[in-house]
């Protein structure tokens, strides 16, 4: 199991206190000029703090195998375009000591949101610990467990876990505003000022590289790994974790979006043992993926011209498919939203279940609505991610803030900027909404070598499986890279985690996939 050795602070110059008298070792610190000490004065700034980190060492136990290493959990600082500081962006990293940084990968890890803090990946998924969740059914209140995750990347990689801008402990400083971070391409320059500035500071340029991002953090990966690489930091490979790559194609009126939460559908009803499904879940899925294709694609571009009789044949195989009935399905024009098949598909049980995960379910106030009233497993698993977070940092880690932890970047939302100019396009040509999948094509034509691993959840109705292999499949690669790109697919949603069996099979797919990508 994880054992925290005597609390080490390696000292690089002299201690700071912490906010709350803890010890913070700083960080070589940004060049300061005359501007930057102006904006320190200013009255319309934010105090720009230095760069410190708390540094404790630990034992990782596992598989057999004991790994010694040094857990950083502080800040650095990134600048804007006219060398100002703007940012400070708080991290986790866990590195083996006495490692050599040539032969040692180093992996950022970053939720989505856009906007969210990055305890999920960090407190569920790979760091070297995890909580302890009763999912899918609601976690207990606390106490809440901790235990050494047998799963962890540490024996193959170093670790950085990075909440967003102004999430977490992130905040804007000097003249930072939201608007400085709130925007893909604004969010992306972020990223890579950090990552930029850490692998500087801790001589990583020559590590072996990788991007883990979830949910919108795989668009983030897939435009922040072409921009790095078109600045000269090149990645060996990128996990894409429950993915959105191609926001163009979700718009209302198109069918693009019925046909790819289809095998979600099936997926979901097999679970729940409704519908007619023969065979394993993968064939059961498979079965959904080729009548989406053909027959279902074909019925819904004939729209209002599309016979009667070839609409019952459709409706007759969706409800196979689905469990819904053929009465709602025609009711429905044969095109199911994920909220409605949420509320259908278990109204006779007077149940619903999750939108992230539909293992979670949960009760309305009644049975007579069109779509749930919370999504189970979102209000599931928190209290025991938060909880058991702050507990970690400040009893483990040593780190000690009196700022609120966001767990999503205030105002973000509100003021995100949706244009993109993706790499590889005509200089200036600006994308209304982000299709990064263009992106991601762009740094695997330039790098042949970079990999990507997809890995997808069979019952996410958040970012659907059948929609990631169709952008993943149309980014006009050349037949020599298409091989480059694979796949996993877990019993579980879109915190594959949550499913700790599920997670057990993630890693051994990831353990492959990184011995893949740093082959020489």
């Amino acid at each position: 199991m994880m054992r925290a050795r005597a609390f080490l602070p390696v000292v690089l110059g002299f201690l700071l206190a912490g906010p709350c008298g803890v010890s913070q070792v700083p960080v070589a610190p940004v060049a300061a000029d005359k501007a930057d000490k102006a904006d320190k004065a200013d009255e319309n700034s934010i105090p720009i703090p230095p760069e410190t980190s708390s540094v404790t060492k630990h034992d990782w136990v596992a598989n057999g195998q004991t790994i010694h290493y040094t857990a950083s959990a502080g800040n650095l600082l990134i600048k804007d375009d006219k060398d100002k500081v703007n940012g400070s962006i708080f991290y986790v990293a866990y590195t083996q000591d006495a490692a050599d940084a040539k032969a040692r990968p180093v992996t950022f890890f970053y939720n989505g949101g856009p906007g969210s803090a990055t305890i999920w990946l960090h407190m569920g998924a790979f760091g070297p610990v995890r909580v302890v969740t009763q999912s899918p059914d609601p976690t207990s209140p606390p106490p809440f467990q901790i235990v050494t995750n047998q799963s962890s990347l540490l024996d193959k990689s170093d670790l950085v876990f990075i909440d967003a801008p102004l999430a977490g402990f992130s905040r804007a400083v000097g003249k930072g505003t939201v608007k400085d971070f709130a925007g893909v391409d604004e969010d992306v320059k972020a990223f890579e000022k950090f990552i930029t500035r850490y692998i500087t500071l801790n001589e990583r340029w020559n590590s072996p590289k990788f991007l883990f991002g979830e949910s919108y953090g795989t668009p983030r990966s897939a435009a922040l790994v072409a921009a790095l690489q078109n600045d000269g930091i090149e990645f060996n490979g990128v996990t894409l974790l429950s993915s959105i790559l191609n926001y163009n194609v979700r718009s209302p009126g198109y069918d693009t979006s019925a046909i790819a939460y289809l095998p979600s559908y099936a997926a979901i009803s097999y679970f729940y043992k409704k519908g007619k499904h023969a065979g394993t879940l993968p064939e059961a899925v498979e079965e959904a993926r080729q009548f989406a294709r053909g027959p279902y694609a074909d019925a819904l571009q004939q729209g209002d011209t599309l016979p009667p009789a070839q609409s019952d044949a459709v409706a007759a195989k969706l409800a196979d498919l689905t469990g819904l009935s053929v009465q709602y399905l025609k009711e429905t024009k044969l095109r199911i939203s994920p909220a409605r098949f949420r509320k259908e598909l278990l109204r006779d049980d007077e149940r619903t279940f999750g939108r992230y995960d539909a293992r979670f379910e949960g009760w309305d106030t009644d049975s007579a609505g069109e779509t749930p009233g919370y999504d189970p497993s979102n209000t599931g698993p928190m209290g025991v991610y938060v909880g058991a977070f702050h507990d970690y940092l400040q009893r483990e880690l040593k780190y000690m803030s009196t700022e609120p932890y966001f767990l999503s970047a205030p105002g973000i939302n509100a003021a995100w900027n949706f244009k993109h100019h993706a790499s590889g396009e005509t200089p200036n040509q600006e994308q209304t909404v982000p299709d990064t999948a263009v992106d991601l094509a762009d740094a695997m034509r330039k790098n042949p070598k970079l990999r990507i691993f997809s890995a997808n959840g069979w019952f996410d109705l958040a970012t659907p499986f059948f929609a990631t292999e169709y952008d993943l499949s149309h980014m006009m690669l050349p037949s020599s890279l298409v091989g480059n790109i694979e796949f996993g697919y877990y019993p579980s949603g879109h915190m594959v985690y949550l499913n700790v069996d599920a997670l057990k099979l993630m890693k051994v797919d990831l353990d492959r996939f990184y011995g893949e990508a740093t082959k020489r």
